[in-house]
C-alpha cells in the first residue's frame, strides 16, 4: 500500500494539508489500489485518524472533485469518480426498431457537400494561415449583425455548437464552477458539462423557454455561465418568445459578468424569429449558429458571434497551430451557403420539418394525447408530455417496434421529466398514425400502463 499514514478504511491516506491528503488519494487512485466508484472515508473519520483539522479534510476532498477525481454526493459521501457514461443523440438500433430517437436531419435534405468541395477556389491552408475563411466570416457577419445590432462584434468557426460551447465555458471558467442550463436540457449540454467538472444548475423551462424567477435564482446562488436556446430548444421545440426574451434580459443584466452564451442550433430552418436574451451592458457573451440542421452534422462546422475579449481568449484555442477548424471545410461551407439552390432545399427542409411534427400532432390528437401550444412544432422532434414515467412508456414502445427517448436522459438537475421525445424529420403519414395508436394503446388502452 502508498503512504506512511495510518490505515483508514483498508486505505493507507497521508498527509496533514489539504494538498498532501490530496495528493495522497491520488496516488492510490494511480495505483489501482482505489477503482471508480470506491468510497472514501468520511471526513471525520479522516480527519480524527490523521490528527487533523476537519475543515483541512473537507478542503482536500474539494481539491479532488475540482481535479476530477472524485465526486461527492451529499450523504452518500464523497467517492472516486469514474469515466463519465453519457447518453448522446443517434443512438442505432440496429434495424430492429423504427429510430424516432435519433434527432438526425432527414439526409435527403441536405446538399451534397462533396459537390461543393469539387468547385474552383480552394487553396490549401498551412500552419500560420489565417484561422478564419475571410470570405465565411464575412458572410456570417452580415448574417448576424441585424440580430446583434449595432454592438462590436467578432466572428470564429468552431468544431460545431457543442465545440463552441466547451471552449467557451473552459476560457472563463474552471471545475467546479456553475452553469445554469435548461431543464429539460439538450443531451450534448448535459455531457459537456459532465465531462470538463462544471455544476449544472438547471433553470425549468416552460412554454416560452427558460423561466426568469428560476434563471434569476441560478444566478443568485453563484452560476458564472448560463447556455440556452433561443429557438427550436432540443428536446422540447420551445422558442423563447419576445416578451420572454425581454423578461430574461432584465435578469441578465443584473448579472453583467456571467458568460452568456445563446445556442441557436437551428436559425437556418427554423420558423420563428430570432429574440435575442442578450442584454446591452452584458460583457461576456457568445451567439452561436451550427451548420449541422441543415448542411450536415459531419460538416463539423459553426458559425459564433462574440464579444472582443471572448473572441482574443477563444483564439488562442483556435489558432493554425493545432486547432483550427479545417480550412477544407470553411470553403466547403462559404460554397453551400451562398449557393442559391442550397438556399432553395434549406427553405424546403424548413417547411417539410413542421408539415411532419404537425402531422403527428394531428395523429395523437385523434387519440386524445395532447401537446401544448409551447411546445408546438419547431425543430426534429416532438415532445409529448405523459402523466406517468416515462421509462416503461419507451419501453412498451420498443416492444411494438418504436425507438424514441424517455424525457428523464434530458433533465440535468434531480427532476424526472414524464415525457417522451419523437424524432419527426423522417416521419410519413403511415408511421405518424401507427405511432399514434399504438401510444394510445399504451396511455388509454386495454393494456395501458
Amino acid at each position: 500500500m502508498l503512504g506512511s499514514g495510518p490505515e483508514v478504511d483498508g486505505m493507507l491516506i497521508s498527509g496533514t494539508s489539504a494538498a498532501e491528503i490530496a495528493g495522497s488519494v491520488r496516488d492510490l487512485i494511480a495505483s489501482g489500489e482505489l477503482a471508480p466508484q470506491d468510497p472514501l472515508p468520511s471526513v471525520r473519520t479522516l480527519a480524527e485518524e490523521l490528527g487533523v483539522n476537519r475543515n483541512t479534510v473537507a478542503s482536500a476532498y474539494r481539491l479532488l472533485v475540482v481535479a476530477g477525481e472524485a465526486v461527492t454526493r451529499g450523504r452518500g459521501g464523497t467517492v472516486v469518480a469514474g469515466v463519465p457514461q453519457l447518453a448522446s443523440e443517434g443512438a442505432w438500433f440496429g434495424g430492429r426498431l423504427t429510430d424516432l430517437a435519433s434527432g438526425n436531419p432527414d439526409p435527403k435534405l441536405l446538399p451534397d457537400v462533396l459537390d461543393a468541395l469539387r468547385g474552383d477556389g480552394y487553396r490549401p491552408a498551412l500552419y500560420g494561415a489565417p484561422p478564419v475563411d475571410e470570405r465565411l466570416a464575412g458572410w456570417a457577419a452580415e448574417q448576424f449583425a441585424p440580430d446583434i445590432g449595432e454592438r462590436r462584434f467578432r466572428v470564429l468557426i468552431t468544431h460545431g455548437a457543442v465545440d463552441a460551447t466547451e471552449r467557451l465555458l473552459n476560457a472563463y471558467l474552471t471545475r467546479g464552477d456553475a452553469v445554469a442550463v435548461e431543464d429539460p436540457c439538450f443531451l450534448a449540454s448535459i455531457g459537456t458539462l459532465r465531462l470538463n467538472g462544471f455544476r449544472t444548475v438547471a433553470v425549468p423551462v416552460d412554454g416560452q423557454g427558460m423561466r426568469p424567477d428560476a434563471l434569476r435564482a441560478a444566478l443568485e446562488s453563484g452560476v458564472r455561465a448560463v447556455v440556452c436556446t433561443p429557438r427550436a430548444h432540443n428536446p422540447t421545440g420551445v422558442s423563447i418568445s419576445e416578451e420572454r426574451a425581454a423578461e430574461l434580459r432584465t435578469v441578465l443584466a443584473d448579472h453583467p459578468g456571467a458568460l452568456l452564451i445563446e445556442d441557436d442550433h437551428f436559425w437556418a430552418v427554423s420558423r420563428t424569429s430570432y429574440h435575442r436574451m442578450t442584454p446591452p451592458d452584458s460583457t461576456r457573451w457568445a451567439l452561436v449558429r451550427s451548420a449541422s440542421k441543415f448542411l450536415g452534422p459531419d460538416l463539423r462546422l459553426a458559425l459564433l458571434a462574440c464579444d472582443e475579449e471572448t473572441a482574443a481568449r477563444l483564439e488562442t484555442r483556435l489558432n493554425t497551430g493545432t486547432t483550427w477548424v479545417s480550412g477544407l471545410l470553411q470553403h466547403a461551407a462559404h460554397v453551400l451557403l451562398t449557393d442559391p439552390d442550397v438556399t432553395d432545399l434549406t427553405a424546403r427542409a424548413r417547411e417539410i420539418y413542421v408539415q411532419r411534427s404537425t402531422l403527428l400532432l394531428v395523429r395523437l390528437a385523434e387519440h386524445d394525447i395532447d401537446v401544448p401550444d409551447g411546445y408546438r412544432p419547431n425543430g426534429l422532434n416532438v415532445w409529448i408530455p405523459l402523466k406517468t414515467s416515462a421509462r416503461p412508456v419507451a419501453d412498451m414502445l420498443a416492444r411494438r417496434g418504436w425507438a424514441v427517448q424517455p424525457g428523464d436522459l434530458f433533465t440535468s438537475g434531480t427532476s424526472r421529466a414524464q415525457a417522451v421525445r419523437v424524432t419527426t424529420s423522417m416521419l410519413t403519414e403511415e408511421q405518424a398514425a401507427q405511432f399514434a395508436a399504438d401510444l394510445a394503446g399504451i396511455l388509454h388502452g386495454p393494456d395501458r400502463y
